[in-house]
């Protein structure tokens, strides 16, 4: 479907508890066309895409490289011959190791791709190597999992960091866009409103856990996840629980909390 003039919307066939309604890939343009996250390795996705614009694909460009988003792009590469774009994936285990990039944008980087122009933005947190893109002339801008649709995307440590995360959303809010094209779910309105909801709900929480760990005077992650997200379905805590131990690490980076033989504690009563 459209998203904007010129930009096309295919989802991939992946939905699920963590991809919503499936992973989104975009095609800009339509004479020489560039596709953003070509999604996971999935045959007929792959099929779809090539259906859509195969001879005209030049670009594929990946946001991140969770393995939602970026390991169809090798394949894409092989039937197009297309130049892949995005940063390498961190030696971390969760990332997609297949992931060559033939080009590292630059923070700020202005892409010519066909008729359309993005600037690369760097922002880091829900991975070290997220990049959002802005198509200027629309005042679109494309996040893959950086803002999501109706949810706030999981913080991943060692390489999700809660304090890069929330400097990337202050760094997003200086650019001119409207709406936001996430990766999972739809085009969103308002979107420096959301970022600002999105930022106040990751604060919110973060006092929440300190709260909880003033009650409890010193828990596991095991024991706190219910407590601090006992707002979230249990069947999510498993995703909660990597967040919430990107925000102690925050805390204790900010000496607001510590961590002794796997119990934490608030640094101040």
């Amino acid at each position: 479907m459209s998203v904007a003039p010129g930009v096309r919307r295919i989802v991939a066939g992946n939905a699920g508890l963590m991809t919503g309604p499936g992973t989104n890939t975009y095609l800009f343009g339509l004479r020489a066309v560039a596709v953003l996250d070509p999604g996971p390795d999935d045959a007929p996705h792959l099929e779809a895409i090539l259906a859509a614009a195969g001879p005209a694909i030049r670009w594929i460009i990946v946001t991140h490289t969770h393995p939602d988003h970026s390991p169809l792009a090798s394949r894409l590469a092989k039937r197009t011959g297309a130049r892949v774009i995005g940063l390498p994936p961190p030696d971390e285990g969760r990332q997609d190791a297949t992931f060559a990039p033939q080009r590292q944008p630059v923070d700020g980087e202005r892409l010519s791709v066909g008729d359309c122009q993005l600037i690369a933005i760097h922002t880091p947190g829900h991975a070290s190597n997220c990049v959002c893109y802005l198509l200027e002339r629309e005042r679109l801008l494309f996040t893959g999992d950086h803002v999501l649709e109706g949810v706030s995307p999981v913080i991943l440590p060692p390489d999700g960091d809660m304090s890069a995360y929330l400097h990337s959303l202050d760094k997003l809010q200086s650019h001119d866009f409207e709406r936001i094209a996430p990766g999972h779910g739809g085009v969103m309105e308002r979107g420096k409103e959301i970022l600002a909801a999105l930022r106040a709900h990751r604060l919110a929480r973060e006092e929440k856990v300190l709260r909880s760990l003033r009650r409890l005077a010193g828990a596991t992650l095991d024991e706190l996840t219910p407590v601090v997200y006992d707002d979230v379905a249990v069947e999510r805590h498993r995703w909660a629980r990597l967040t919430l131990e990107a925000h102690l690490i925050k805390l204790a980076r900010e000496c607001r909390a510590s961590e002794r033989d796997g119990l934490w504690r608030p640094s101040h009563p």
